[in-house]
């Protein structure tokens, strides 16, 4: 092959092999946009690693994980992210919303989302996804382990053994779950759980929902209260499982707790500004309530003092957390991420 043969061939493949790599480019940048082009996506809470590795792995995004609990640190950690990945914890206030001028979707795993100023993001065109009800099944089974620890006052026999003592003698008060009428607010997606399993230990459920019809009742295993006045009355046991808005802020108050039968169990895991607490906390010492079982808080951590008192049962907003919930969440978060972007532009 002459030397000007020989070039001409080389030049040929340099032109077939540039023409081969613009090829491979474009359909690279169809699937996997350049870094530039990718929507930044902060983790701003401890969620589970299967959702960051999802979005990592999808070329549409850019994530960057910085879990942050103060409104400070999120309004410093957005910068021009167009994905936030919340919990509850984390107050998304109208301030936070405004400065984010990126903001364009809210990705928060939990069912509630009243830590979200829903209303600025709304002015703003920025979109909220949650998981109504993923942590369903967690919570109520937490609950069912209150009303058992309660009526078997397992944290009073557990203080007392520990303590070097041995007290039997009034074992034979205490009764089994059939012998209580246990009261629900909110028969939704955790309310009705909690009435599935209670009918499994042969409780009788009563239940007040106002969004429900009188069959939605019976489908959900529950007698219909008229009221919450009637629910509270007749309750031995009243759980609440309901979101927390202007109609429910408060909804169990000192009022409403004078009204309940004397030595009755009250069980937040819904949220703590839906009771008062001190009231609850006051009527607990009174020996108007009988027990007392709080997972949510009117502030998350409590600052004030807490009494110690066995009839008490206190935990840091961990119902809904299981690993099970956990890692459920961080797929199907991801899910809905993804699936917004496919019909959203």
């Amino acid at each position: 092959m002459t030397g000007k043969k020989k070039t001409k061939w080389n030049a040929t493949r340099v032109m077939m092999a540039a023409k081969c790599f613009r090829t491979i480019a474009v359909k690279l940048r169809s699937v996997y946009p350049a870094r530039a082009m990718r929507k930044k996506m902060l983790v701003a809470a401890d969620i589970d690693r299967s959702l960051v590795e999802a979005a990592e792995s999808d070329g549409r995004f850019e994530v960057r994980v910085q879990p942050v609990r103060s409104e400070e640190d999120l309004l410093a950690a957005l910068g021009d992210a167009e994905i936030l990945v919340t919990r509850a914890y984390n107050r998304v206030s109208r301030r936070v919303i405004e400065a984010a001028t990126g903001l364009r979707l809210i990705a928060q795993g939990t069912s509630g989302t009243d830590n979200i100023d829903g209303g600025a993001a709304r002015e703003r065109g920025v979109a909220i996804i949650s998981l109504p009800g993923e942590n369903a099944n967690a919570v109520a089974e937490m609950v069912i382990g209150y009303i058992l620890a309660l009526t078997r006052s397992v944290p009073f026999y557990t203080a007392e053994v520990a303590s070097g003592r041995w007290p039997r003698e009034d074992c034979a008060t205490r009764h089994e779950m059939s012998h209580f009428h246990l009261g629900i607010a909110g028969l939704g997606q955790v309310g009705w759980r909690v009435a599935r399993l209670a009918a499994a230990f042969e409780m009788r459920v009563i239940a007040f929902d106002p969004y429900l019809e009188e069959e939605d009742f019976e489908a959900r295993g529950a007698t219909r209260a008229a009221s919450l006045s009637e629910l509270i009355t007749v309750a031995d046991i009243l759980t609440l499982h309901v979101p927390l808005t202007a109609e429910t802020r408060r909804m169990i108050g000192e009022p409403e707790i004078e009204a309940m039968r004397p030595g009755t169990i009250l069980i937040n895991a819904a949220r703590g500004e839906v009771i008062d607490q001190n009231a609850a906390l006051a009527a607990l010492k009174t020996n108007h309530l009988g027990g007392l079982a709080m997972d949510v808080f009117d502030l998350e951590p409590p600052t004030a003092a807490l009494p110690s008192d066995p009839r008490l049962i206190l935990t840091p907003h961990v119902a809904g957390c299981t690993h099970e919930c956990r890692t459920a969440i961080g797929a199907k978060l991801y899910a809905r991420i993804a699936e917004y972007y496919a019909t959203t532009r």
